[in-house]
């Protein structure tokens, strides 16, 4: 007879910290839903506010989307008058994005169920195990994103 039960193994790092962040957007999204905004598009005011001025391929790459599929959403999230694109000035070929002022009230929203959101993931965590996990959750941030050129080779996950 064959045991069906098998120990299951420990919860793994990289699975808890997917499953905690799906879980955070989808919660996100619920709260944004009247703002009329996908997720996409609320993704690249999110980015835009933090780092306005970013080429469209930056951003492509730190949203980790296809630079057409972001293309796309920058040509609607532009004719809607949320996001502007502007020459840059060091290079003749490439475009600069911008938040336009309509996108003010909109990211007010978001950053409004942003917090509500943070309070809901945090609420039985006291403040100081809070900011720890913010800090390690950075220096591990920081350490993946640091060039592995220098090895040769990606690291195993």
């Amino acid at each position: 007879m064959t045991d069906t039960t098998s120990k299951q193994p420990p919860p793994s790092l990289g699975f808890v910290i997917s499953d905690v962040a799906r879980l955070i957007r989808r919660n996100f999204n619920r709260r944004v839903q009247h703002l009329g905004l996908t997720q996409a598009q609320w993704q690249v005011l999110a980015h835009l506010s933090r780092n306005e001025g970013i080429r469209q391929i930056q951003l492509a790459d730190v949203l980790d989307m296809q630079p057409i599929s972001v293309a796309r959403i920058i040509d609607r999230m532009a004719a809607a008058g949320w996001v502007e694109r502007r020459p840059d000035p060091a290079d003749r070929r490439a475009v600069n994005l911008y938040l336009a002022p309509k996108a003010s009230p909109i990211l007010e929203q978001m950053w409004q169920h942003g917090a509500e959101t943070r309070q809901q993931a945090l609420q039985q965590i006291p403040a100081a195990q809070q900011e720890q996990l913010l800090q390690l959750l950075l220096t591990m941030r920081e350490n993946l994103s640091q060039d592995n050129l220098s090895t040769g080779s990606e690291p195993n996950p």
